[in-house]
Formats: C-alpha cells, structure tokens, sequence
C-alpha cells in the first residue's frame, strides 16, 4: 500500500524538481508498474550502491563520477523540490535517501519515493502540524523509511515537522561528499539503543567525521544535522549559502529558466557563455547546456547569439559525437538566410565545419548554404 501511495502521491505532484511520471500506476496481481520520464540512474547508484542493477552493472554507471558542479547544483535542485514540498504542499518528504533521488537523462536530480510522505493535518494552520507513526522494528525494511537518514526525533520522540527533512537532506549530503557512506551506521535490530548513542554523537561532531566535506559547508551541515529541529535552516535559508553561488552552478540555473527571459537578458547571458564553458566539464556542457541551446535554434533572432556556444562545443566533441549530437540540429540552421550573421558565422568557422561533418553532409548541407552565402548581398560575406 504505501509503494501504491508513492507513485500515487509522486503522479499527483507536479514541479521540475520532482520525477515526471508519464504514465500512471497500472496493478496486476504480481506487480506494480508505472512509467516515468527517461532515467540515467539513482543518486545511490552514482554513488557506489549497485543494488537492483543489472548484473554485470553498466559501465556509464560504474564509471560515473559526479563533478563538483554537479554536486552543487544537484543539491540545490534537490533544496528547491524540498522547498516547494514544504510551502506550496505543506508535506515532507518522509524519505529523501540517495536510493530517491533519481539523476534523469540530461544529468538532473529529480526528487521521488514518496512512500512515507506526511500531509500537513491542516494545510491553513498558520504553524504546520504533521501526524507521525511509532516505529514498528517487526515491520519488514520495505514498510519503514529508511533509519540511517530519518531524522532523530521521528524514531526517539514519534515527532516530525518540515525540519525532519532536512536533516534527511544533511544526511544525503555527507553521503554524496563520502562516497554514498551515510554518516551514522544504524543498528537496526536494536534502532532506539542506536539512536540514543547517534543522539549523543550528533551532540558533537567534530572535524574528524567531516573532514571529506568541504570546509565552506560543514558548519551548514553541522546545523542540518542539530538534534534540535528548530536549529535547521529550512530550503530557501539552504539555497542562498555562499557553497552554492557558483559559477557553474548558477548557470545550470540560469538555463532552468531561460523560458522565463525576455529576447534582450537571453542575447546578453549567450555573450557571455564562452567564458563560462571554459570552466565546465564537458559532460556538464553536452547533458545539459547543449539540448538548452540547440532548443533554442526555433527562435532566429537569438540564433546569432547561440551558434558561437554551439560551434565552442563542436571544437571540443569527437566527430562521432558531433555527428550524433549536434549535426540533426544544425541542419535548418545551415538553411537560414537571415540574420545574415548566421551565414557569417558559419563561413568564419568553416574549417571546424570541413574537420567534423562527413562528407556526405557537407555535400547535401554545407555547400548548399556556402552557394547561399556567395548570393547574399552583404558586403561582410564577400569580403570573408
């Protein structure tokens, strides 16, 4: 009932930062099946935890090792699902592990597992009241949420609030920085005896517990992880601490609300992006910035401003990535008369175009539009 109650909650919800399910639960009597927007892996799974996967586990996986922009923006997506759970819905999570938190296609992290989400008693309550139930140590591990990231008060006190989770989200972010290790072991045989003993470390962690994390976010670990709820900031406090104003990070973010912006903001961050994907991993650039700009490609007037960034990462792909990758989406833009500086463009870079595009295609694509540009009345294109 509560994995029914899961999906049936994570269908209902609808926000970027939580799993997109794209078709609802269907029930036989063996199973359970729903299906979801395109996945790469768990969180869990990235870290090491290869529980579930198929035997031998895929390579992409294995090899998979986050960047540190990644983790910074992976962990502020994550900050504003719980967010948008706690103010818009009024409800925690229950069970933010790394297990549910879910890396789609394009590299983001997506909240899911709502199995033991609690709902606010009354939602119009100026002060939030959660119902909580007693841990049942007889119950099999698939019908409790998972101890070593729930927070103490729900196993020591039966009491929950919004803080609950994050100290879930502190937990989750000591996993990702110890290679999916949570911070306490838990005793699960004896969870209150190792719950008690939990309380009094959590009274006290030291520099020796957190010394992989880095230095600028273990004081905002340490209170995610207080023992008095009241202590922990809340999403939005998270969200704003100087760990997470980075550069990289603020230009996935950016990118997540190009819909937003106007043709005007949209022309002046593109003029200022190479500087930026100089600095990013190229990973980062061919997941998730290069399906942002070649989206853009619909919208001619902002075609002048992307196709620099497009070819800037056309010099750093391998001519089978760029044919599989990037090609499809240049083949309009190589049909495009005006704005005349697409044509510029393409005739400035004309050798990286020569270098990567078979043979073929620069017969059926390239030449056409080189013949195109010859015809074009504009002074600039003659003298190139």
């Amino acid at each position: 009932d509560s994995l029914k109650r899961g999906v049936q909650q994570l269908t209902r919800l609808r926000h970027p930062r939580l799993l997109t399910v794209q078709h609802p639960l269907e029930e036989s009597r063996d199973c359970l099946a729903f299906c979801t927007e395109p996945v790469f892996a768990s969180l869990a799974n990235v870290l090491g935890c290869y529980d579930h996967l198929p035997s031998p586990v895929p390579v992409e996986i294995k090899e998979h090792k986050l960047h540190d922009v990644e983790i910074k923006y992976g962990l502020l997506q994550v900050s504003e699902g719980l967010s948008f759970l706690h103010s818009s819905v009024k409800m925690i999570h229950g069970n933010l592990t790394p297990e549910n938190i879910i890396l789609n296609k394009n590299g983001a992290w997506k909240i899911m597992g709502f199995d033991f989400c609690i709902s606010s008693i009354d939602p119009s309550d100026q002060e939030l009241k959660f119902g909580c139930k007693e841990w049942d140590p007889n119950l099999p591990p698939l019908c409790l949420p998972n101890p070593e990231y729930v927070a103490p008060e729900y196993i020591l006190s039966v009491s929950c609030d919004l803080a609950s989770d994050m100290y879930s989200l502190g937990s989750v972010m000591y996993a990702v920085f110890n290679e999916g290790k949570p911070i306490f072991e838990v005793n699960k045989q004896d969870i209150f005896k190792s719950f008690s003993r939990q309380l009094d470390q959590l009274t006290r962690i030291g520099p020796n517990i957190l010394h992989k994390v880095p230095e600028e976010v273990r004081e905002h670990m340490k209170l995610l992880l207080n023992v008095t709820p009241t202590v922990r900031p809340d999403p939005d406090q998270l969200t704003k601490i100087p760990f997470f104003d980075d550069v990289g990070a603020t230009t996935l973010q950016y990118f997540d609300s190009l819909f937003q912006r106007d043709n005007l903001q949209k022309s002046q961050f593109y003029k200022g992006l190479p500087k930026i994907l100089s600095k990013l991993p190229k990973r980062v650039i061919v997941q998730r910035i290069l399906p942002c700009l070649t989206s853009e490609f619909v919208n001619p007037d902002m075609v002048p401003f992307i196709l620099p960034n497009v070819l800037l990462i056309v010099e750093e792909c391998t001519k089978e990535e760029y044919v599989k990758l990037i090609l499809p989406d240049l083949v309009p833009v190589f049909k495009l008369q005006e704005p005349i500086q697409v044509l510029l463009i393409f005739l400035q870079k004309m050798d990286l175009l020569l270098t990567k595009t078979p043979p073929e295609d620069i017969k059926s694509n390239v030449l056409p539009m080189v013949y195109r540009a010859l015809e074009a009345p504009s002074i600039q294109i003659q003298e190139l």
